[in-house]
């Protein structure tokens, strides 16, 4: 029963929580109780993503970050940053002056996290034709997806691609580069700046690697704040402004959705909102959806630029990216733009090093490492179950009925929580003690 516990860059403020329950009811992987009045945490449910924090009232769910003046020991600042950062800031400011801005704030070097996803491209159709056995491939761009996966669909294990997400690659070629320019590698920094948390979980704890490449995370909502501030001021007398835009077209829109499935071949679909993607890989693990070649999946609504640390419209994100595309096409027309070289320079390092380790299934529900007690466990939930109303109203401080019967059966709950069986038994006064141990002493004082 000693799972192994993951990194999680989401945190509960005690002091703040109210207990309310509007997190445990939504969290995909029934990861929240409360228990005290407060919401706790299991660890080896969680994926990260964020639909917590997003329905608090109170903001007492936060995402940790590292500080920005960490990059400074470092004597190459790299800020490898998503395009969605780009698409943050109102239309009428020059990619080249809000890549000045963020060397404003002490980066020597800003790279986009996209730049290795033409290389990718071709190493993902020639993955699919050689794993035919697992179709349908899914995407490993989203790390909360892998996660989903991990701990919902551990049927669907087998069928996540064991290839580097772009970010990693760009990573691993810029490192590469400075390191060829006569940096040690412990004088070169890379911190990425992430539109979310479940990007900081995979960079602190990868899956399928031991370690990551990147040393540090900056949240985009903070770095955004910063470079808007330097841009409204149009300070930018001590960095140089950059003379062009380094990332193709393909690679601008692939951390939206349909830019990673618009250029594999065979049938693909792209599906977005954890909701979506949930009901569609129940879909495909109980055989109702078949003959995909490739699932592009991402837990945020408009991918990246959904994520919970971005700050500006999803929907005004991507139609500025859309637009920047469109210009690259005419300025590429134009003769305007030069190919960056550094990613393909650096190709047959890339492909060397693009592949991840086989991904293993994390257990949602273990009863019990004994068989024959999992058995009986198993048995009494569905006992239990025949007795509570199934109405999952999260008044026990579990989000359904069947939690509550699962967290009975492992000795974290009692069948008395549920406030219906209360009223049916005729529970006498002294067994709101029971109630005490969810809400906790000061709610039921308020009351009085």
């Amino acid at each position: 029963m000693n799972e192994p516990t993951f990194h999680h860059a989401l945190k509960i403020l005690e002091e703040v929580c109210t207990g309310c329950v509007h997190c445990t009811v939504v969290c995909p992987t029934e990861a929240l109780r409360v228990r005290n009045g407060k919401a706790i945490l299991n660890e080896n449910r969680c994926i990260d993503c964020g639909e917590c924090m997003n329905v608090c009232p109170v903001n007492a769910i936060i995402v940790e970050q590292n500080d920005i003046a960490e990059i400074f020991p470092y004597k190459a600042r790299v800020a490898l940053v998503s395009s969605i950062f780009i698409g943050q800031f109102p239309r009428h400011y020059q990619t080249r002056k809000i890549y000045s801005g963020m060397l404003e704030q002490g980066f020597t070097h800003v790279h986009e996290s996209e730049h290795g996803a033409g290389i990718l491209i071709e190493q993902i159709n020639q993955y699919i034709a050689q794993n035919s056995q697992n179709k349908p491939i899914i995407s490993s761009f989203c790390p909360a997806i892998v996660r989903l996966i991990q701990v919902r669909f551990p049927s669907l294990v087998e069928n996540i691609m064991l290839l580097k997400a772009p970010l990693d690659l760009a990573a691993l070629a810029f490192k590469k580069e400075l390191i060829e320019k006569g940096y040690k590698e412990e004088e070169i920094g890379i911190f990425y700046v992430t539109p979310c948390a479940a990007k900081i979980a995979a960079i602190k704890s990868p899956v399928g690697e031991e370690k990551s490449v990147i040393n540090g995370v900056v949240n985009m909502n903070e770095l955004y704040n910063k470079v808007y501030s330097t841009l409204k001021k149009e300070q930018y007398s001590s960095c140089i402004i950059p003379e062009k835009e380094q990332l193709k077209s393909e690679e601008m829109g692939w951390s939206l959705t349909g830019g990673e499935a618009a250029y594999i071949q065979g049938r693909c679909l792209s599906i977005d909102g954890l909701n979506n993607v949930i009901e569609f890989l129940e879909g495909i693990e109980n055989g109702k959806i078949t003959n995909f070649d490739f699932i592009e999946v991402r837990a945020c609504d408009q991918s990246c630029a959904g994520g919970i640390l971005t700050v500006a419209n999803r929907f005004l994100t991507r139609e500025r990216l859309d637009e920047r595309i469109a210009k690259y096409h005419h300025d590429k027309s134009e003769g305007k733009i030069f190919d960056n070289k550094t990613i393909e320079n650096h190709g047959r390092y890339i492909r060397d090093h693009i592949s991840i380790n086989s991904i293993e299934p994390r257990s949602m529900l273990k009863l019990d490492d004994n068989m024959e007690a999992a058995l009986k466990k198993m048995s009494r939930i569905k006992k239990i179950l025949s007795y509570l109303p199934g109405i999952d109203c999260a008044a026990c401080g579990s989000p359904t009925c069947r939690t509550l019967a699962e967290d009975v059966v492992q000795g974290t709950a009692h069948t008395s929580d549920c406030i219906f069986i209360q009223t049916s038994l005729n529970v006498p006064p002294n067994e709101e003690i029971r109630a005490e141990t969810i809400w906790g002493k000061d709610r039921f004082r308020k009351l009085l």
